[in-house]
């Protein structure tokens, strides 16, 4: 029986470790579908490791008091630790800062945060942003045979996932002589619904223009069905970011000229494994890109796209 203690001691306490541990991931919003791959993926990893994941965030991209809120609560309650996508990159520092104060380490997921990695937080995982940008303006010029008007919707100040994409776009587009970028300073919004009302309110522009570009999942999806509302759609090339249901149909029908997929499950699951494997004592990295692709009608067959879209 005593030779059996020390190896029932190295089963039996990963078990009871793991059993007060809590991880709380607050993603920007939740009503958009790459929130929802997001929380999928950090559920699978909490399985896996044996974690409890505590799955919290404001309704909407914009409210960036509600998320400070819940960031506050959980290092309130005492989680082992936060999984953070800040949809503002100066707001969200304060309440990051109060969970490091409280020995509580944070994974910074998809979007940055104003800070040095590894020392204002634990890790940053998410998208090469400035890459995604490149690629949908790449596709855009390529389309357009590096000639036309160009329209730049822009999602919303302070979120530094998409203007780190916008930059890349706009990066991209300027290498163009013959391509004129007439519109760049209008913002989308938060939800579906501002963003179709910004599509409209600027859709003179938008009837001059030959080629759009939109940076996340509901600029692009707005803009779509402002098209579709004036009788555009089809005539302006259109390179959005995301591959919600949505918008790989209207892909597919011809609505839609490419997409920039991310992998959101992936993102979820590397944020957690992160900070649970710096929980018990792992090295982590301190930069993880989780990769993206460009997504056409033609190409969804792909191995590399259909890892991606998880197909």
């Amino acid at each position: 029986m005593k030779k059996l203690l020390p190896l029932l001691i190295l089963v039996l306490a990963p078990l009871a470790f793991a059993a007060g541990e809590k991880i709380a991931v607050i993603p920007k919003g939740t009503t958009h579908n790459f929130w929802k791959s997001v929380e999928a993926g950090a559920r699978q990893a909490g399985t896996e490791l044996g974690v409890e994941i505590l799955w919290k965030g404001p309704l909407k991209e914009d409210d960036r008091a509600q998320q400070i809120g819940v960031v506050q609560q959980f290092v309130s309650s005492g989680v082992s630790a936060i999984v953070l996508a800040p949809l503002d990159d100066t707001a969200l520092r304060t309440p990051v800062k109060s969970a490091a104060e409280h020995n509580i380490p944070v994974v910074i997921i998809d979007s940055a945060l104003r800070g040095e990695v590894g020392k204002d937080f634990l890790s940053f995982v998410s998208t090469n942003n400035h890459r995604g940008g490149e690629i949908g303006g790449e596709e855009l010029a390529r389309i357009l045979g590096g000639k036309g008007k160009v329209v730049l919707l822009r999602y919303s100040e302070g979120s530094a996932s998409t203007m780190e994409r916008e930059a890349g776009f706009l990066s991209v587009i300027k290498k163009y002589p013959g391509i004129t970028i007439i519109v760049d300073n209008r913002y989308a919004g938060a939800t579906v619904s501002s963003a179709q009302d910004a599509s409209m309110n600027l859709i003179d522009k938008v009837r001059e223009a030959d080629g759009i570009f939109c940076p996340n999942e509901s600029s692009t999806q707005g803009m779509l069905l402002a098209l579709r509302q004036t009788g555009l759609v089809g005539q302006k090339k259109l390179v959005g970011f995301d591959t919600s249901p949505f918008l790989l149909a209207a892909l597919n029908k011809g609505d839609v000229q490419g997409l920039v997929a991310q992998n959101p499950t992936r993102m979820g699951y590397l944020g957690v494994m992160t900070a649970v494997k710096h929980l018990r004592g792992e090295k982590v990295e301190s930069t993880i890109d989780t990769g993206c692709v460009l997504v056409t009608k033609d190409n969804q067959s792909t191995p590399e796209v259909k890892a991606i879209l998880g197909k």
